[in-house]
């Protein structure tokens, strides 16, 4: 199957296309909203019609980078003051899955501000290993593209500088993996796949049943559910608002069931209110996050 290149469109209420060109074309300023690059770095130049030749480095962990070359082909000026500006790029590092591509930037500015867009495609390596391993590389390079769009837009539009914005991005995720971790494991391992004796009589105590495991059952089942929904990539904000209500619900519960976890170690009183207190920084943090969805994915689609 024909792969599409990958195209970002974002709207920018500000009438400075000077200020988004700078913010774009300045290396220093261009690595800090872009995640797709650690650093960039111009190479000197001849004469001034030479093309701008650059070099660039990704570091993907601790350790482990991907460096590679890029040039800018050239800028083209409209009448209508609409700026383009074409990239050639590649990397030898044959553990990066792109050998080489080529794109460009456009600056559109209108009534309302500026629209600012990319499109680019890029060839894989090693073959068929290398086009199947794209179906899910060249989504994440475009999702990375279109959150690094939003995080410039908020830079220029809020001043909110983009470490900070990445910082309270990334820290949000973590903060839901968690979440996504304990639910599941609480879920399944102690209620689904090997219920245990405590569950089951906790439960039965509190609602005065004699056989409370399929309750149980259906309490993991939910619980599991409920940790996959941390996956989602929205409405992290009302799960956050969730648990604030029913951590507290919870603990009271489970001490009413047995007065004796109280004085037990781990408890549910020190466990739930940690997992209460991290709700409510994930809750703060939540709050006007940069997003993916603040671009356009396909050329002349609505967000």
């Amino acid at each position: 199957m024909q792969h599409k290149p990958i195209y970002v469109e974002i709207e920018m209420a500000t009438t400075s296309i000077e200020q988004v060109w700078t913010y774009t074309q300045t290396p220093a300023l261009h690595e800090q909203w872009d995640l797709r690059f650690t650093s960039i770095t111009y190479l000197p130049k001849a004469t001034a019609a030479e093309p701008q030749r650059f070099t660039y480095t990704t570091k993907i962990m601790p350790g482990l980078a991907v460096s590679g070359w890029g040039e800018s082909k050239g800028e083209h000026h409209k009448e209508d003051g609409t700026r383009t500006s074409s990239l050639h790029f590649g990397t030898p590092q044959k553990m990066s899955p792109i050998a080489e591509g080529r794109g460009y930037w456009q600056y559109i500015p209108h009534h309302k501000g500026l629209t600012f867009l990319t499109q680019y495609d890029y060839d894989v390596r090693y073959g068929s290993i290398g086009k199947f391993f794209d179906l899910f590389f060249r989504p994440m390079m475009g999702w990375a593209t279109a959150l690094s769009f939003d995080v410039l837009r908020r830079w220029l539009e809020k001043g909110e500088n983009p470490a900070s914005q990445y910082r309270r991005f990334f820290l949000v995720q973590l903060v839901s993996l968690l979440f996504c971790f304990v639910w599941l494991y609480h879920g399944l391992v102690p209620k689904v796949l090997i219920p245990h004796a405590d569950e089951v009589k906790m439960t039965a105590q509190l609602l005065t049943v004699s056989d409370a495991t399929v309750i149980v059952y259906v309490i993991g089942i939910v619980e599991s559910l409920f940790a996959l929904c941390w996956l989602w990539p929205s409405g992290k904000r009302l799960l956050f608002g969730l648990q604030i209500g029913l951590f507290p619900l919870l603990t009271v519960s489970a001490i009413l069931a047995d007065d004796q976890l109280a004085i037990a170690p781990f408890n549910p009183i020190t466990f739930n209110s940690a997992l209460w207190v991290l709700s409510i920084i994930g809750l703060v943090l939540s709050k006007d996050m940069p997003s993916a969805k603040s671009c356009k994915r396909k050329r002349g689609a609505s967000r």
